[in-house]
């Protein structure tokens, strides 16, 4: 058995990255009152059309089960950053929707953020190299987690709502 295998290497690797890269955004996003997964929630949100996905294309993006996402939801709309939209199309759907405060703790964590994530990450690599890395991403996320997109880029029937 070659215990120097590549592929050992390799997932060896990605997984300190991203051991390494949590730990770095964690103080950020945790003195806005945010964990790894509210932040993702709400970012995922905030970055689809009419800042919302039905509940069942938000599970399947986060990689929750239906009752994951759906104790997460309860907490974000208990702390006023998500809402729950009913479908008009389908009564047994509803919809996660990003609120005006949820955008405001997304846009008062985000700078710093993304200072972060420039400092230990995309800013250590070239343009050429960064375009390559994120394509490398997207194909192996294909095939991990074929619905991290679920959702994101069907057309929305109602318009987007921004009071909370």
């Amino acid at each position: 058995m070659n215990f120097d295998d590549s592929r050992l290497t390799a997932i060896g690797l990605l997984t300190e990255v991203h051991a390494g890269l949590l730990g770095r955004f964690q103080p950020v996003l945790g003195a806005a009152g945010l964990s790894e997964i509210d932040f993702e929630t709400i970012i995922r949100l905030a970055r689809s059309p009419h800042q919302r996905l039905r509940m069942s294309d938000l599970a399947a993006q986060t990689g929750l089960s239906t009752s994951g996402v759906t104790r997460v939801v309860d907490r974000l709309e208990r702390d006023g950053l998500v809402r729950r939209e009913a479908c008009a199309s389908d009564r047994r759907a509803s919809y996660a929707a990003l609120t005006d405060d949820g955008r405001e703790r997304l846009e008062s964590v985000l700078p710093e953020h993304l200072r972060d994530i420039e400092r230990c990450f995309t800013g250590l690599l070239g343009t050429d190299e960064l375009e390559a890395f994120l394509g490398s991403l997207r194909k192996i996320r294909a095939v991990v987690r074929p619905c991290a997109t679920a959702g994101a880029t069907e057309a929305m029937q109602a318009p987007q709502r921004t009071s909370s």
